[in-house]
């Protein structure tokens, strides 16, 4: 193998491959990237076995071939060239010779033969997602993914596929997350309700989403293509394929657990929430973190209060707008301030019914005030 390409393409594509490379030993050659040139290119190839992806990028090939470079000492090493030159790689007795301007270096590599098959789709797409919007909605239920694997359903978003729109949840019991996409902001291909009809709900791993979020350029709006196949999922941005498995199981059913309507009604700043909850958690007791919500419906007022033994106590009174009558609820303040970060709009929204029924946090129109509805985390409170 001999070649040419630019170094800000092969920065991205090692930056791609490198963090889904496996870090056990078992098998040395899961920490390896595959190079191997492809289709007039350059492809970089990497596995742990769960999730695979493949990047694509422009070069000009003088001979063809193929070899597994160990993926954090080639990741160091174009980090740190000089920019605006250009990369040459050429392979030599199972070696890597790499070299850019003044810089260059020779890794050794393991046999391309002994890499891993990673999967490729049999069946063509059916969703095409804008990036951001899909970035934007794994940023929103990730927080909620269980880590305990003792259920392994919650350690992954259940995506559920419908005629009008696609929900995202995640769950980890304590607290709860669902953000949906309309159908009308997606592209679908022809089969799309044909397969509904098949299966419309499928568990990817929350590790899946986060690489995919990590892919997404923040700065330029691409389409993600998706298609589900049996076990697997295929995903496809800028020339970049990443595969993953899906979680057998079944999703508890959470529809039931939010409330229809609710009582009281708080709309404040997100940021001095997010402040004013910062602050309380500095003086919450125990490992609840809990803190206190005193609403007063007839003032426009609501104090969070904490205190701790050790600590001391704290108290701070926002002017909010109250719709409904007065409450006092108990919180784990880290469960409440995850929900209101994530928040996308400057304003948020308190629902809540009394102090032992769930809570629901959700984004507020910029325009009109109306509260939204493509979106709601739901708490529970702590029952004292």
């Amino acid at each position: 193998m001999k070649l040419t390409c630019t170094q800000e393409n092969f920065k991205k594509a090692v930056f791609n491959s490198e963090r889904m490379v496996s870090r056990q030993n078992t098998l040395p050659i899961l920490n390896n990237i595959l190079f191997e040139t492809e289709n007039g290119g350059l492809k970089l190839s990497a596995t742990n076995l769960e999730i695979g992806v493949s990047v694509q990028i422009g070069a000009k090939i003088e001979e063809e071939g193929k070899i597994t470079i160990p993926a954090k000492l080639i990741s160091n090493f174009v980090n740190n060239l000089p920019a605006g030159e250009n990369i040459s790689l050429e392979v030599i007795d199972q070696s890597l010779k790499i070299k850019s301007g003044s810089s260059k270096a020779v890794i050794k590599g393991l046999s391309a033969e002994d890499f891993p098959l990673i999967p490729k789709k049999q069946t063509d797409f059916i969703l095409n997602i804008p990036s951001l919007k899909l970035k934007n909605i794994i940023s929103k239920v990730i927080t909620c993914v269980a880590f305990n694997e003792t259920r392994q359903e919650l350690t992954g978003v259940n995506l559920v596929l419908k005629e009008k729109e696609i929900l995202f949840a995640a769950t980890d019991s304590f607290r709860l997350v669902e953000s949906s996409l309309k159908l009308e902001e997606v592209n679908v291909s022809s089969v799309y309700k044909e397969f509904l009809e098949k299966k419309n709900t499928f568990i990817i791993p929350a590790n899946t989403f986060v690489e995919l979020a990590r892919i997404i350029s923040s700065d330029i709006e691409s389409d993600i293509k998706i298609v589900f196949e049996e076990g697997q999922v295929f995903f496809e941005i800028d020339g970049t394929d990443v595969v993953s498995r899906l979680i057998n199981g079944k999703y508890p059913d959470y529809k039931h657990i939010v409330p229809v309507e609710f009582k009281t009604r708080i709309v404040g700043e997100k940021n001095i929430f997010q402040g004013a909850l910062k602050m309380s958690s500095v003086f919450s007791s125990g490992k609840t973190n809990e803190v206190v919500l005193k609403i007063d419906a007839e003032e426009n007022k609501l104090l969070i209060e904490a205190r701790s033994v050790e600590v001391g106590e704290n108290s701070s009174e926002l002017t909010v707008d109250i719709v409904g009558s007065s409450q006092e609820v108990v919180f784990n303040s880290k469960y409440l301030l995850d929900g209101i970060n994530t928040v996308m709009t400057s304003k948020v929204a308190i629902l809540m019914n009394n102090a032992s029924s769930p809570v629901a946090i959700k984004e507020i129109d910029e325009k009109t005030g109306e509260v939204l509805e493509g979106y709601v985390y739901i708490v529970m409170p702590i029952k004292n």
